[in-house]
């Protein structure tokens, strides 16, 4: 058995890819149209996730966009999606520069969550051993739910 990918829908595509791709850092590995049920996949797969060239073996997050609206669930119960990052405070620095919250900020220098546009709790986790505690992220509050 290996792990393909894990669907998530999404109700904007654009600010849907513009956090997947421009804040995580993801890649676009395929995207088809399907005319006849009206929705679109997009494939992405992590920086770090193949040595080699990106491709559809990679693990990989599906996007699915259904191109007639519909109201989505915050899918609580789905639990979260977690990537490792080579520095969770530059990593986090990045996601407040570009408008986002951390929802829970890394405060012990190993661990932090934030959510997707279509409310997707994504965990941060730092490569290797935590990184020593540190200003302004060890007295920065949880902000909402993660």
């Amino acid at each position: 058995m290996r792990y393909l990918h894990t669907m998530v829908r999404v109700t904007d595509l654009e600010a849907s890819l513009e956090f997947y791709v421009n804040v995580l850092g993801m890649t676009e590995i395929k995207r088809v149209d399907y005319s006849s049920g009206r929705f679109t996949l997009i494939f992405l797969a992590a920086p770090d996730d193949s040595a080699e060239k990106k491709n559809i073996d990679s693990p990989l997050i599906e996007l699915t966009y259904n191109w007639d609206p519909e109201e989505l669930g915050s899918g609580r119960n789905f639990g979260h999606l977690a990537f490792r990052v080579d520095d969770i405070y530059e990593t986090c620095q990045k996601i407040i520069a570009s408008g986002l919250v951390i929802n829970r900020p890394p405060r012990d220098g190993r661990m932090a969550f934030i959510k997707s546009p279509d409310n997707i709790s994504i965990e941060l986790l730092q490569e290797g051993d935590a990184l020593p505690e540190k200003e302004p992220w060890a007295s920065m509050p949880n902000k909402g739910s993660w």
